[in-house]
Parts: C-alpha cells; structure tokens; sequence
C-alpha cells in the first residue's frame, strides 16, 4: 500500500464521524466489519448468513423471525470491545451498563424492560446466558470480552426457547470450543490510565484423534482510576481484576461434552459517587471533577468473587434427534461500602454484603425432520440470594443505623416447547408455549441499632426496640405463557415475519419492607401475620409483545437490512423503591415497592451494512457503512402510588426508567491490504436521547441526550498470525450520567423538588442531602498487541 492509500485510512477512521451524519440507517450485526462473521458459511461475506442459535439451533439470522443482533468474537476484538456493557452503545432500545456504586453488578434493559435494583428478592428482566447457563443474579454480571465467539442480543420476551423465562429479552454470551489442534494466543493492552491488561489463551487435543480436548484462558485486567477518593486517598472508578476459565470437551462421534469452569476475583475499589449538589449540613461545595468522590465508609473492603460451573452433554443418535444436558452451579460473594451521600460523615453510609448461589438442570431434545423442527425442554432452578446491610444516619440520630437482612430462596420448575412447521420453502409458522412453577421464599430481619453499626458490619450498635420486621413467608407463581410467529420469504434472500409472545416475571416479598408500618385492616391493633405477608409481598409481571419485522439481503448482497416493528402491553409492573420513612420513633430507611399498573411500550428498529465499494481504490479494499436505529415510545397507562392513604394515579408524572426515546449508531469501516496482511480501520458514533434514570423525573440527575465517538486503526499479519492495534474510545470526551442516588424531599404526585425558603433543597434522608451521580467512562485510547500460534 502506498503512502495515499495509507493516508486515505488514516484520516477514514478519523472523519467518519462527520460521514455518519449523512449515512442510510446502517446494520449493527457486525460491530465494525462486514467481513466479519460468527461462523464460516458458503455466503461468505453476507452479513444475513451469519449463524446465530438463537432458537437453539443453528440458523442464519435471516431465517431467525426475531429481533437479534450478533456480535463475532473478531469484531468484538477489531472494536477494542472491553466489557460487555459496550455492546450497549450500538444496539438499538438497548441499556447496558454497571449499576450505581458498584464495578461489576449489570443493570439491562431492552425495549423498556429491565430491573434497576440489585438487592435480592427482584428478579431481572434481562435474562444474561453464560454458554446456556441462565445467571440468576446481576452481581459479577458485568462479563469482560475475552475469548469469546459471539454475543447475541434477542429483544422481547425469550421463555419457550430457554431455561429461565425472561421478560424483557436475553442476552448469549457464548465462549469458543476447543479446536482440534494446539493453539496458543496472547493479548496485552496498554492505555490511558495506566490500563494493563494481559490475556493468555491455550488448548490442545489430548489424544492423536482430537477426540479428548482441554483449554484454558486467563486473564489479568488493570486501570488507575479515573479519578480519586479526596478522603480515604484511594483511586475511583479503577479496575483490578483476575479471571480464568478453564474446559475439557469431547468431541465423539455424535456425541459433544464440555465440562467447564469459571472464576473472577473483583479487587478494584469502591465505587464513589459524585455529588450534584453542595453538603446542607457541612457546607462541601461540589466537586469540579466528576471523577472525584469524598466519601469516607471504607468498610467492609470491596471485593467480589464468582465462580462456577457446568456440564453441558449433546447427543446425536440420528439426524432427526439431539438431546442434551446443562447442569450448572454457580456462586458470587460481594462485599461493598457505599456511601450514598459521598462526604466524609456518615450521613446516608451502606456497608452491605450479597451472597449468592444457584443450581440450575436444563433438559432439551430437539427434532429436525427438515421440515418440521421441534424443541421440548424442562428447566429447574434451585437459588439463594443473600444481602444484608447497615444504613446509618449518625448526623440525623448519633450512633443511628438500621439493620437489614434478607434471604431470598428461589424454586423454579418449569416446561416449554417450540415448534415450526414448513409448509414451504417460503411459509413457515412457529407455536411454542411454556408453564411455570416459581415458588418464592423469604426470610426478612429490619433491626434499629444504636451506638453504631450493627454487629455484622463490625460495628458496636446494640439493638433498639424489637424489630421493625422479623418476617417468614412464601409465596408460589405459575403461569402458562404461549408464543407463535408466522414467516415468509418470497426468495431465500427476504425474509417477512409477524410474531407474538407472552412474558412473565414471578413477585416476591420487598427485602427492605418493614412489617411495623403495614396497615391495620382489622382494626384491632395488631398487625398480622397475613397482614404483614401482604404489605410485604408484589404481585407478578406480564408483558404481550407483538412484532413485525423484515430482513433481507438487497443489491446483489451488497445491503443488508433488519426492520422491526413492535408493541407490548406491559402490565402489574414492578417498581421497587426506597425512602426516608420513620420507624418506631426513630428516622430509617424504608423499602416501597407497588405493581405500578399498566404500561404501553412501542416503536421501531432498523439495522443494516451496506458495501460501498467492493474494490475501493485497490484490488482487496473495502468500505463498508453499518449502523443501527432505534425509537421507543414507552409510557404508563396507569401508576397507582399511596399519597396521604390515598390511591392515586400519578402516570402522567412518572417514567419509564433507563430507556432513552431514541437510540442510534453508525460505523464507517475501511479494510486494504498491506503487504501479506491487512489494515482495518474503523469509527463508530453512537447516540443516545434524553435517559431518566427513575421513574421520577430529577433535572439533576436525568441525562441529556449524547454522543459517543470510538475509533479503532489495527493491522493484521498474514493468516492473524499477530495483530496490533489502536483503539478509542469516548474520544470526545463526553461526561454523561449513567445512574444516581436521589434522597431528596420532592412533591409525592409530580416528583418536583422541594426547597426551603432560602432555596436550597430538603433533604429526605440523612442531614447533607443525597443527590449523587455516576458516570460513564471518560476518553480512553490504548494499544492491544495479540500473537496466535
């Protein structure tokens, strides 16, 4: 390549930016590359025969009649992806990101339905796969990419397809199979930051036949902060973390076992927020970097270690059958200091703990007669869930903390079936159904302490008074939730699809409910067990999902589209919450969750890639352009919320959290060949519009609409042999809020803020005001050099 040409590539990655602006809505199955694919197919080159098992079995995503969106294991690796959060920013109606105070605890929400609050009893509207194996809890759920083949995204309700039902959509995080041959590889990365990151991947067949195989990947992840804690002098928003998996498959005639392991070990520091607001009590006026934080809890030491493990059996005994097995157990231990008020007194301090395991049994077997393809599996699900904290208030009430602690028992049993029929080549139905069985325990203790922190935390509080709630209970779910979809391809290169799906999501009890406040309906001054259950528990979710959609390859192969239309009827929605209440006398912390009522979430999605030129300025280059747009109208149709003892529906002040209206991406990528290899250069803007981060809006804490701009510039030697390349990320630099804690005084019908007669805002909790934020990641660039043997 001469110096023009190079030239041209160089400023490609730079300017596309402006480029995009101008561009069609563009395709975002591949992050970057339309070269780029998930498995080797005999279209090579076209996007829409990417193979994908969204339903379980191998199908190109043109076939699949569903929302997904794809990402190989090589784009994921040319866009410098780190962590699967990133996946987020160009996937349209999609909110991925780690929730408030925390480095490795996932908040998703796709089309509208997520779950925002980590504490045990709410179970996720996003259901996240690790190679099939459903994980229960959000903690240890922010997956870094390595070693990795392809992540699938679906949108809309996934339960006749997979173990767990999820409401909201899935998301397939799936790990690539030993090969049949030694391999080695290795990847280092240095960045801003002081970013370190070291990846080491091996494997080889253990007899001459290939039949008996093991592997093994580890990996070391460092960064400095991005800004620092003024009181305890340590880094924040820094990453220190250690994983490693390990496998054994065999690969027998009709016959696939892979016997696998996991583990992380989180030791990146406290997450601070940053206040919005100057301290009421102490006069701390706000901090100018964002990055900054003042809190002073720094006990228990954040940690957070996960592991687990899985047997997953496949077999073949004919071409019409398979049947397989995926056994799992899985277990995740956190410990966290969280300073909701981020100053150095303890006005709003949590030290909590999460402790959780999981043992899941999933059965499947699957028929493929050519015409007819059938599935019918059965799931079971055994897990615990654990938290417990402190929330002290020593400036409201000296030496004033309240005890929480929950334990959440999960039982889920359930059955499910997809089926479709070709009635042609081109007319296809499918119908699927599943019932389940959830039967939800809990174990509930809210304790006042006085004098310090409860015992658990260390502290030397002696309890007051009898507890606020001492609660045992259950309750069992069930629901049959039905499936079907109808598709059409007038030629094997267009595909036209209407389907609909039902979802459900079980109740439970609220882990930081207090029993004392539940109402006396009998009137006779004793609240009851019953009673008590009652205040406690909320009621299960259900969403219908209608959907139209359209994929297809056009010009010769050289554009490839995805449309989707959809609509959902979301009702019984779970809201969970907390606020400033009194207990027994004395200020707490008081948990307030309600099956808000009803709500209506549409729109659309488009994704596409377009080849510009085949034979871009030289024989082997090429431009492609890839994107993705998505609009969500989402709205309550009715919210029931308890003002003054009063039912009262406040849906036209309340808002579907964490789902901007309008989401976008657009990537210009440019490949020529150097020599025996090739460079790839690549940018990507993303957009998001106005996020509220509750249901309540707070102009403090809402974010404007944004834009992310990323750039990547790699060089690839002859056969991969190594690579090394520069890639960054947010370049623009842009400070944008991704969640926040708001205890402040505020209207109970419209959600406005109250201020006193000076101007300053009311405090809900704690004396200084709780009114912090958390940020997305500022601009990175660094440099990944990989080697493969």
């Amino acid at each position: 390549m001469n110096f023009t040409t190079m030239t041209r590539a160089i400023l490609l990655a730079g300017s596309a930016g402006s480029a995009l602006a101008f561009a069609p809505v563009a395709h975002a199955q591949d992050a970057t590359a339309a070269s780029s694919s998930v498995a080797a197919t005999a279209d090579e080159g076209n996007e829409n025969a990417i193979v994908v098992t969204a339903r379980r079995r191998e199908e190109t995503l043109l076939d699949v009649p569903i929302a997904i969106t794809a990402y190989s294991g090589q784009a994921l690796e040319q866009a410098g992806t780190l962590d699967i959060t990133s996946i987020g920013d160009t996937t349209p109606n999609v909110t991925l990101e780690p929730s408030r105070a925390t480095n490795s605890t996932l908040t998703a929400f796709i089309r509208g339905v997520g779950q925002q609050d980590p504490v045990s009893g709410f179970e996720q509207g996003v259901g996240l796969y690790l190679d099939d194996v459903y994980l229960n809890r959000p903690q240890a759920a922010v997956l870094d990419v390595y070693d990795v083949e392809r992540i699938e995204v679906l949108r809309g309700p996934q339960g006749t397809l997979y173990g767990r039902n999820t409401i909201g959509g899935a998301i397939k995080y799936v790990t690539k199979r030993l090969d049949d041959k030694a391999s080695l590889s290795a990847r280092a990365t240095y960045g801003s930051y002081n970013q370190l990151d070291g990846v080491l991947t091996a494997s080889t067949p253990v007899d001459k036949d290939g039949v008996l195989r093991i592997g093994g990947s580890v990996a070391r992840l460092t960064r400095d902060g991005f800004g620092k804690n003024l009181t305890t002098g340590k880094d924040n928003y820094d990453k220190n973390i250690f994983a490693a998996r390990l496998s054994g498959e065999i690969h027998g005639n009709g016959i696939f076992v892979r016997l696998s392991g996991d583990y992380t070990k989180d030791k990146s520091n406290a997450r601070g927020g940053h206040r919005l607001i100057p301290a009421q009590l102490s006069g701390t006026p706000v901090l100018k970097n964002v990055f900054n934080t003042q809190g002073g809890l720094d006990d228990p030491k954040q940690e957070v270690e996960a592991y687990g493990g899985s047997l997953f059996m496949e077999a073949n005994p004919n071409d019409v059958l398979t049947f397989r097995s995926i056994t799992a157990y899985r277990k995740d231990d956190s410990a966290s200091p969280i300073d909701f008020d981020a100053l150095p007194t303890v006005d709003v301090d949590v030290p909590g703990f999460y402790k959780n395991k999981q043992f899941s049994q999933e059965l499947q077997m699957l028929i493929d007669t050519g015409g007819f393809h059938g599935l019918i599996g059965g799931y079971y699900l055994d897990a615990t869930a654990l938290t417990q904290f402190d929330v002290r208030l020593f400036t409201t009430f000296a030496g004033l903390a309240a005890f929480t602690d929950a334990d959440v028992k999960t039982n889920t049993l359930a059955a499910f079936g997809d089926f479709t029929y070709d009635f042609s080549d081109q007319f296809s139905v499918s119908v699927g159904g599943r019932y389940t069985w959830d039967e939800r325990g809990a174990t509930i203790l809210r304790q006042n302490y006085l004098g310090g922190g409860s015992p658990v935390f260390g502290g030397a509080g002696v309890p007051f008074g009898t507890p606020s709630t001492n609660f045992r209970g259950k309750n069992v779910f069930t629901k049959f939730t039905p499936r079907a979809s109808v598709s059409f391809k007038p030629t094997p290169d267009h595909n036209i699809y209407a389907s609909f799906s039902q979802g459900f999501k079980g109740g439970g009890f609220d882990p930081r409910g207090v029993g004392v406040n539940a109402p006396d309906t009998n009137g006779d001054g004793v609240r009851s067990d019953a009673e008590i259950a009652a205040f406690l528990s909320f009621a299960p979710e259900k969403v219908n999902s209608y959907e139209i959609g359209y994929k297809g390859s056009l010009l010769d192969r050289r554009l490839n589209v995805a449309l989707a239309a959809f609509r959902a009827d979301y009702t019984d929605v779970q809201i969970p919450g907390s606020v400033a209440c009194t207990v027994s006398g004395l200020p707490s912390f008081c948990g307030v969750v309600s099956n808000a009522g009803k709500a209506r979430i549409q729109g659309f999605e488009a994704e596409a890639s377009a080849k510009l030129a085949r034979d871009f300025a030289a024989a082997g280059d090429a431009l492609t352009l890839s994107g993705s747009l998505g609009y969500i109208d989402a709205k309550y149709l009715k919210y029931i919320s308890n003002i003054a003892n009063k039912p009262t529906d406040v849906a036209a002040y309340r808002h579907v959290q964490n789902t901007p209206k309008w989401t976008a991406s657009g990537t210009l990528a440019y490949t020529t060949p150097v020599g025996e290899g090739s460079i790839d250069a690549s940018t990507t803007l993303s957009y998001r519009s106005k996020t509220y981060q509750m249901e309540i809006a707070n102009p403090y804490l809402d974010q404007k609409g944004y834009s992310l701009l990323d750039a990547n510039l790699v060089y690839h030697a002859a056969n991969d042999r190594w690579s090394i390349g520069v890639h960054g990320k947010n370049l623009l630099d842009k400070h944008y809020k991704t969640s926040g804690y708001p205890f402040m005084a505020a209207d109970p019908l419209t959600g406005t803020l109250l201020r006193n007669p000076n101007g300053t805002l009311i405090p809900a909790l704690g004396k200084e005001g709780t009114l912090t934020a958390f940020y997305g990641n500022p601009r990175q660039v660094f440099v990944t050099a990989t080697l493969k043997y």
